[in-house]
């Protein structure tokens, strides 16, 4: 007669070997879990490795049925919930996979299979910081190299130099190390040093291709220094080998976005919500595409489902305001107070719904109240962040230095000589986006977005100068200043490749509308010097204060406080009125005011400037029904109005820090004050 400790030590010899069958063949790990189960009856352990099994075959159907009365009988287990979550995942139940994630990693925090799949799904739902967090785990608890284990610890706790002392150490011992590698190249990207986690993560991939993990890493390091085609061929290549990863399907759509390919993003979101119908922050990426592709009344009804699940969501209500053209109702207004009365309710929310509430006051003729919504906003996202306007002010000065008539003259003849791109600059909030759409609507043009490839080379430049010793305290203008004819027209044809993924149509011309390159346009005119660069000009105080009232997604950091952001458009001017002096007739300039005025003049003298016929389809620009991915996209699909035109004057009460600011710059508009030493020779 066989003993019980016989048959428990043969119990535990099968439940082993059905484990270690998991690996290698699932399909025999199914048949002896099964069998064990069919010995020892509903044994918590065999019924755990059948579900495994199933999910190992690809049956997540099989592994719910098997797995979910388990979870049930055994709330508190660790890999039942990891494999429910795995099974849910599968089935395209992304909310309950979320939910059963987070209890597997709860429970059992060195479980690393749990991190790498919550990993994927925060991705899946825009929960980037929630996302860098579990992927960071999952390397932590992945590794058993105790030097390797001290390092992930450090990076998980945002300890970065002693993580990175740590990494070092070890890759001169391991250079080979694929774990570490992507651990350095993780922690080079919280540094924002991306070219060098671009870097090590092909050398990753190069000795380990199948590392999925970190070809995931890749692609978003490529999505962020701006190569959309790149990411997009790991996007698809990490697809092929796991065609269900909400992660990447997510990481598509935001890519798409990036390359105007907005019809395909919004599939893609579509498909998503299917997954994750309760997560609010997935619908509210779903209405920023339907938004951006002038699907208005759907963007509303998206974010109107994400309110409904996470009133608290600042960034949804602020997307609301953000369409101009919304309007709040008393039952909004009275949520939006509800949620900012919340002590506990954090700065990012809070932030967003100071500047709808200011909206809201503001469309309520409540200006006084407004105001205030604004400036607590503004006061807010000050705190986050690291600008100097001294700084600025001596960029400028700098480049008025530097870029003067003799040095345009003595570079003569270098970069490309395509007539291709038409650069609208100024600041925002000017009324660059309305050029932009009057433009597009021109059969010769096409419009694309605000392109990052300016910022791009200007980033590379920098870096080469810092790679180099000697270099002053603009390395970039140095390194520009350094190259030869055929380095300059390189770049030229380095700036048309990598923007050509942005047209779509056949067009000749194409717009690069970003206002912040006014700060560049001498590397424009050494690069492309048959390139047209309108200026869009608005009232100093129109122009400011509407910039005070936006909240923009990134960048702008100057546009937070009122004297800042008139420092900000009194250094632009200063700058712009050299460039008029060193390029004469180079730059055109349109003022709002007139547009608004006397459109059709301005539109014809804006078309001759870019050598182009009169097509009256220009004048009803509203009809041009093309992604516009600016605050001012619902405004410009409705004919022009006068009456925004001195809407700041409401609000002039309070604006005597910007008239400071601004001096004899307000005091001269529409011209521009005497300024020192301005260098034409």
């Amino acid at each position: 007669m066989t003993s019980v400790t016989e048959a428990t030590a043969s119990l535990e010899t099968a439940l082993a070997h059905a484990s270690r069958l998991l690996e290698t063949d699932p399909a025999l790990a199914a048949a002896q879990a099964t069998e064990i189960l069919r010995v020892v009856g509903n044994h918590p352990m065999a019924t755990l490795l059948l579900g495994a099994a199933h999910n190992a075959r690809g049956d997540a159907a099989g592994a719910l049925s098997v797995l979910q009365p388990l979870a049930a009988a055994q709330p508190n287990s660790a890999r039942t919930q990891l494999e429910l979550g795995i099974a849910f995942g599968r089935l395209g139940r992304g909310d309950e996979a979320l939910a059963a994630l987070r209890r597997a990693v709860a429970l059992k925090p060195d479980l690393p299979a749990a991190w790498l799949a919550l990993g994927d799904h925060l991705t899946a739902t825009g929960d980037n910081a929630g996302a860098d967090a579990a992927y960071t785990h999952h390397v932590r608890y992945s590794t058993r190299d105790p030097a390797l284990l001290e390092a992930a610890a450090a990076l998980a706790d945002n300890r970065i130099p002693e993580a990175e002392l740590l990494l070092r150490e070890h890759l001169k011992k391991a250079p080979t190390d694929v774990a570490a590698i992507r651990m350095f190249a993780e922690l080079a990207a919280r540094l924002g040093r991306n070219d060098e986690a671009e870097k090590l993560l092909v050398r990753c991939l190069e000795l380990a291709p199948g590392f999925h993990a970190a070809r995931q890493n890749y692609a978003l390091i490529l999505y962020r220094a701006n190569k959309p085609e790149r990411a997009l061929v790991e996007i698809e290549r990490l697809l092929r080998d796991d065609a269900g990863n909400p992660g990447c399907h997510n990481l598509k759509a935001v890519v798409l976005c990036r390359i105007g390919d907005y019809a395909q993003a919004i599939d893609l979101y579509d498909d998503l919500l299917k997954r994750y119908p309760r997560n609010p922050k997935v619908w509210m990426s779903f209405g920023h595409a339907l938004k951006t592709a002038a699907h208005t009344e759907r963007a509303i009804a998206a974010y109107r489902q994400s309110l409904a699940m996470d009133p608290a969501l600042g960034e949804v209500w602020w997307s609301l305001a953000n369409l101009k053209t919304f309007r709040f109702t008393a039952d909004d207004v009275a949520a939006m107070e509800r949620q900012l009365a919340r002590p506990e309710l954090a700065d990012e929310h809070r932030l967003h719904l100071e500047f709808a509430l200011g909206k809201a006051r503001e469309d309520a003729a409540e200006y006084e109240a407004s105001f205030r919504h604004y400036a607590a906003g503004n006061a807010i996202r000050r705190t986050q962040l690291r600008y100097d306007a001294e700084t600025t002010s001596a960029r400028v000065g700098h480049i008025r230095h530097l870029y003067s008539r003799d040095f345009f003259a003595q570079r003569e003849g270098g970069g490309d000589s395509a007539r291709d791109p038409i650069f609208i600059v100024g600041l925002p909030r000017s009324g660059s986006t309305l050029l932009e759409q009057i433009l597009s609507s021109h059969s010769q043009v096409e419009g694309t977005m605000e392109l990052p490839e300016i910022i791009s080379i200007t980033r590379s430049l920098r870096a080469r100068a810092t790679q180099e010793e000697g270099t002053g305290t603009m390395p970039y203008h140095e390194a520009l200043a350094a190259l030869d004819a055929g380095q300059l027209r390189a770049l030229g044809a380095q700036y048309l490749a990598n923007t050509r993924i942005q047209r779509k149509t056949g067009a000749p011309l194409f717009i690069d509308k970003m206002p912040n390159n006014f700060m560049h346009v001498g590397l424009v005119q050494l690069i492309l010097p048959n390139a047209k660069i309108i200026d869009a000009r608005r009232h100093p105080l129109a122009c400011c204060f509407s910039g005070f009232k936006q909240h923009f997604a990134r960048g702008q950091a100057f546009s937070y406080s009122l004297d800042e952001i008139g420092r900000y458009y009194r250094d632009y001017v200063e700058l712009m009125a050299h460039f008029d002096a060193v390029l004469p007739g180079r730059i055109h300039r349109v003022l709002y005011e007139q547009m608004i005025t006397d459109t059709e003049g301005e539109v014809r003298r804006l078309l001759d400037y870019c050598g182009l016929a009169f097509e009256e389809q220009c004048l009803r620009f509203f009809e041009n029904d093309r992604p516009v991915r600016t605050a001012s996209s619902e405004q410009v699909r409705k004919p022009i109005y006068k009456e925004g035109v001195d809407h700041w004057r409401h609000f002039e009460h309070w604006l005597g820090p910007l008239k400071d600011a601004l001096g004899p710059v307000l005091d001269s508009y529409p011209a521009v004050p005497e300024f020192a030493a301005v260098h034409s020779d």
